[in-house]
């Protein structure tokens, strides 16, 4: 069946001299893996080899049961080549696209995911490594949202008792999935702590995009922390981060 759809590619890898495999995230389709045969052909249907963070509108045909997806044609749009000009703003693209893999299955759709991966590649070329790393905390939160596992960050997630910066202490647990209060934290021993700041700002978003570097490099620590636990490993792009 031939369909058509828009997609940013995810990742690539060489399947021959001439060919690709490549995983895209896609608007209606969700993640999709497919062969793109001839498209390190000078000529070819796809406007040269595709390369992560190539978007443009495609067409292609499903396979039967596991087998890769055809991609037939890519219309790549000119949208986000200056993200190589920042190497900050590419690592945070490139760690955002290992997340987005990791966290979403195959042919399975996340209309509103794709808008928000699409509008965090279009913010964060422009931005400097502060507002890049701001705008990276902001998709990871939507992201964990979307899959279902975003941690609870207005209370305890234990006890469930309102956070406050009054808290003596404020500890992130990745198994409690947020914020532990001091009457809590021994229970858990799998947790990294946090500064008021931080943890005012996970609490409202709207702090992020005014907070101290350092404050956004704590968060992020936490949430590489967090992702670990979830992909029991760690994240394969975290060491460019931080």
């Amino acid at each position: 069946m031939i369909k058509k759809d828009r997609a940013v590619c995810l990742r690539t890898v060489d399947y021959s001299e001439t060919s690709q495999v490549v995983t895209l995230f896609t608007s209606r389709a969700g993640k999709l893996s497919a062969i793109a045969k001839g498209s390190k052909r000078t000529r070819s249907a796809f406007d040269g080899p595709i390369e992560p963070f190539c978007f443009g509108d495609i067409v292609y045909s499903t396979g039967r049961g596991d087998k890769l997806a055809t991609l037939t044609e890519f219309e790549q749009k000119k949208g986000f080549l200056s993200l190589r000009t920042s190497l900050a703003a590419f690592n945070c693209a490139y760690f955002a696209a290992e997340l987005l893999e990791a966290f979403t299955q195959p042919l399975d759709p996340h209309a509103e995911l794709f808008d928000a991966f699409l509008q965090f590649l279009i913010d964060i070329a422009g931005a400097d490594s502060r507002e890049g790393l701001g705008l990276l905390i902001l998709f990871q939160l939507t992201l964990l949202a979307e899959v279902g596992t975003k941690p609870l960050v207005c209370e305890c997630a234990n006890c469930h008792n309102p956070f406050s910066d009054k808290w003596r202490e404020i500890h992130f647990s990745s198994s409690a999935s947020g914020l532990i209060c001091p009457d809590c934290e021994q229970t858990f021993n799998d947790k990294i702590r946090l500064t008021t700041k931080a943890a005012a700002a996970l609490n409202d978003i709207n702090l992020i995009g005014t907070a101290e570097e350092k404050t956004l490099n704590e968060i992020e620590k936490a949430l590489i922390y967090h992702f670990t636990e979830l992909m029991h490993r760690r994240p394969k792009t975290a060491k460019f981060l931080l």
